[in-house]
């Protein structure tokens, strides 16, 4: 996304345009045979009065204000200039023939961004508005990306709520995980975290990886909208053959969102939730489905999933047991240590198991 907001703000360079306001002709004529062959457009004005009733037609990119010691128009011009939000940023440079201290001071007080004596100096005057607009220029660009980014942020944030509204509905039709969702996404956001700061996976988790598990992970069962109610919400324990179905919402789950990873190729948030869709029922010792994926063939945030999704689903009550509480769980986590868990993980839980048995607690019943 950086890259592509780094496109839209390089934009061809266009014409300067600057007002002038002096009531010496000759200045302006001077200043045009200076600024003009350097691209730039030049608009001349006699006095503050005419160029603030022709600043509602446009507007600059600087302002060349010509200033002397017994005629106050250029200070009270910048004064007005500058009381209008349209052009509060835009830089002004004062011109006179007056280099004493006291009219810098003003002028500097005024919010004028540079003050050049009479009489000029040709390179010195390009060189000043030169640099006076490349920093606009910047700081417009500077403004641009951060409304840019706002509203990346503002889509972004839009279009994980739907989502997540998505995974929501597939997940009420089994009706009894409650705040299933919310919770496992916490767990993951906190193991990853944990894995960053403290695993043989540290080099390997960034913020990036962390946000993203954090909104991915609610996608994990969002092929279940295509398993039919008579095994979804079934009492009793599956026979082979609902099992067998009740499996393929892995492949379901991934198969859509690889439909929509197909538009938008390299969307990191898309492919890790087609990675934790697909593989959080894999095992680490190679006898998980639906690949058999052994150790670390499984996607990281897979196996992330894998203890998140476990641990949840043992302590919430389901529509055929009553939820297991957090010190049997924790047993029959460290007895799946190397077998269906990566070890590592396991480890990352143990740190954090009594955060865990917190969420657990504080969101069942949400």
């Amino acid at each position: 996304m950086d890259g592509l907001i780094s496109k839209i703000i390089e934009v061809q360079p266009k014409k300067a345009r600057i007002m002038v306001i002096d009531d010496d002709p000759v200045t302006f004529s001077m200043l045009k045979d200076m600024l003009v062959l350097h691209g730039s457009e030049m608009f001349f004005f006699p006095n503050g009065e005419t160029a603030l009733s022709a600043l509602d037609n446009f507007t600059p990119d600087l302002f060349l204000i010509g200033i002397e010691k017994y005629q106050p128009d250029g200070f009270v011009t910048c004064k007005k200039i500058k009381q209008d939000s349209r052009f509060r940023y835009i830089p002004i440079i004062f011109l006179s023939t007056a280099g004493e201290t006291e009219s810098k001071v003003k002028a500097f007080d005024l919010g004028a961004v540079d003050y050049i004596t009479k009489p000029f100096h040709f390179a010195e005057v390009r060189a000043r508005v030169a640099v006076h607009l490349r920093l606009c220029t910047l700081q417009d660009k500077v403004e641009f990306q951060e409304i840019m980014e706002r509203k990346v942020r503002e889509i972004s944030e839009a279009q994980l709520a739907t989502i997540f509204a998505l995974a929501k509905l597939a997940e009420q039709r089994d009706g009894d995980t409650g705040a299933h969702l919310e919770r496992v996404r916490e767990f993951c956001r906190l193991l990853a975290q944990r894995l960053g700061e403290n695993s043989p996976y540290a080099a390997s988790i960034n913020p990036e990886f962390i946000e993203c598990i954090q909104h991915a992970s609610p996608l994990h069962d969002v092929g279940k909208v295509a398993i039919p109610d008579s095994i979804l919400l079934k009492k009793g324990v599956l026979t082979p053959e609902e099992f067998e179905i009740m499996k393929s919402h892995t492949i379901i789950g991934a198969e859509n969102m690889q439909s929509v990873y197909n538009h938008y190729s390299g969307n990191t948030f898309i492919g890790m939730g087609i990675e934790i869709a697909l593989y959080h029922h894999e095992r680490w010792d190679g006898t998980g489905y639906p690949d058999g994926l052994i150790g670390r063939n499984i996607p990281l945030s897979a196996r992330i999933m894998a203890l998140a999704d476990v641990y949840d689903a043992l302590r919430s009550d389901r529509c055929y047991r009553k939820g297991i509480g957090h010190e049997q769980v924790k047993s029959m986590i460290r007895e799946g240590e190397g077998t269906h868990f990566d070890p590592a993980i396991v480890k990352a839980f143990f740190h954090l198991q009594d955060t865990f048995n917190n969420i657990s607690e504080s969101m069942q019943k949400q």
